[in-house]
């Protein structure tokens, strides 16, 4: 056989291709339909050189500012909200996944566990911050409550998800060699589960420090609130402080967490 005769034996996807381009281009014309721009005004213009003008001029003495009012503080409280959020939440999720796992659990159980945690994901983290805001009153506790919450049920996914994925034939290794159930535990699941379980845990605190920096919108702690307070009151200065802040602390900890993320899964 030829090449020419193989070429023409391979499927031509240019029809597919053309389809898919029409539809998208379309669907892009029928999402600019909703665009409105009669609420545009020259006076946006000033107002945008206003804003560019106060982010580029940051507030130096409210960056460095020691007192509980200064962005270290909040940046250090939204720390601590975020981490022992997902501390809390890590802890709490370890029942539910092994409840969930089916190769641990008879299928009807896990699957009534695992729409529990379906139903936990499903509600947003907002949610959370409001409730929790009436229940335990606005400050840094509401906002651990709410962190807390929200990381069960990505965190008992990933973990049911390495539960599932243990290797068996360990287990059988050691009960031929006539272990305990606590040795099999200790020797045969921790070993295997324990990377897999801090790299998860990781990787949910660097979303919920991003999450514990908006909660304060609702009133759950953190550097939010003076974030929307300043730029309620146009103090644009203030608003690049908490910013910049913000840029330094997430970018330290994602070097670290990546860090820690590597040679957990790599050993």
């Amino acid at each position: 056989m030829t090449i020419q005769q193989q070429l023409e034996l391979e499927p031509n996807y240019r029809r597919n291709r053309v389809i898919i381009s029409v539809v998208v281009i379309a669907l892009m014309f029928w999402s600019a339909t909703t665009l409105n721009f009669s609420n545009f005004s020259i006076n946006g213009f000033s107002i945008a050189r206003s804003i560019i003008n106060g982010l580029v001029n940051p507030d130096w003495a409210f960056l460095f500012n020691a007192t509980p009012s200064g962005v270290p503080y909040l940046l250090i409280e939204t720390v601590a909200i975020a981490f022992l959020g997902t501390i809390v939440g890590a802890i709490l999720a370890i029942p539910l996944s092994f409840l969930s796992a089916t190769n641990l659990i008879p299928k009807p159980i896990a699957w009534i566990f695992r729409t529990v945690i379906m139903v936990i994901r499903t509600v947003p983290v907002f949610i959370y911050g409001l409730v929790f805001v009436r229940v335990a009153g606005p400050g840094a506790f509401a906002g651990l409550l709410t962190m807390s919450f929200a990381s069960i049920g990505m965190v008992s996914k990933l973990y049911i998800e390495s539960i599932e994925d243990l290797d068996i034939k360990v287990l059988e290794a050691l009960d031929a060699c006539g272990c305990n159930t606590f040795q099999k535990i200790r020797f045969g699941i921790i070993p295997q589960l324990i990377p897999d379980f801090a790299s998860t845990v990781i990787y949910r605190f660097d979303m919920n420090l991003r999450d514990a920096t908006v909660l304060g919108l609702v009133g759950a702690g953190g550097i939010g609130a003076p974030l929307i307070f300043a730029m309620n009151a146009y103090r644009w200065s203030e608003v690049s402080s908490i910013l910049l802040g913000l840029v330094v602390l997430v970018l330290i900890v994602e070097f670290f967490s990546a860090k820690v993320r590597t040679k957990l899964v790599r050993g």
